[in-house]
């Protein structure tokens, strides 16, 4: 499906610009965000009016996540889990777990989708971890895995 941007997406193009997607992603995600419009004659003409505003829109937002990156980043989320003797861990810590422990920990609203883990984490340890905030903001946080020790 032909869509046209409304706003800069990671891996997929700036504002106004018309890609080419999938149908599923194109109705259930950018359609349903607002993120997109589907290509057609009034839709193009209608961005190339509004550009201006989608990118002022696209600025605020840029500079509001920057300060919320620089409030994150190379902070340390600590995790006390139970292992086995090797140090594996009995589950992998999940992006919804990450993102919990942003909410109690630094009080700062990061949803799982914004968390890229790059890896499974199933090991004691510590581990660099990407949030993206926006297509264009991005911070990075470590998390600490910590043995807790059986009774």
């Amino acid at each position: 499906m032909q869509i046209i941007l409304l706003e800069n997406i990671m891996k997929l193009g700036k504002i106004g610009e018309q890609v080419e997607v999938k149908n599923g992603f194109a109705r259930n995600y950018l359609l349903r965000q607002g993120k997109a419009l589907r290509a057609s004659k009034e839709n193009i003409e209608f961005v190339g009016k509004e550009k201006f505003e989608l990118n002022k829109k696209n600025e605020e937002a840029k500079s509001k996540f920057k300060e919320q990156a620089l409030k994150i980043a190379n902070k340390v989320l600590k995790f006390n889990k139970e292992s086995k003797e090797n140090g594996e861990l009995y589950g992998s810590i999940k992006p919804k777990e990450v993102s919990n422990a942003f909410k109690e920990i630094l009080k700062v609203e990061i949803n799982p989708s914004q968390i890229d883990l790059r890896q499974e984490i199933t090991q004691i340890g510590t581990y660099k971890i990407n949030i993206n905030l926006h297509a264009e903001v991005t911070a990075i946080v470590n998390l600490q895995i910590n043995k807790i020790d059986s009774i």
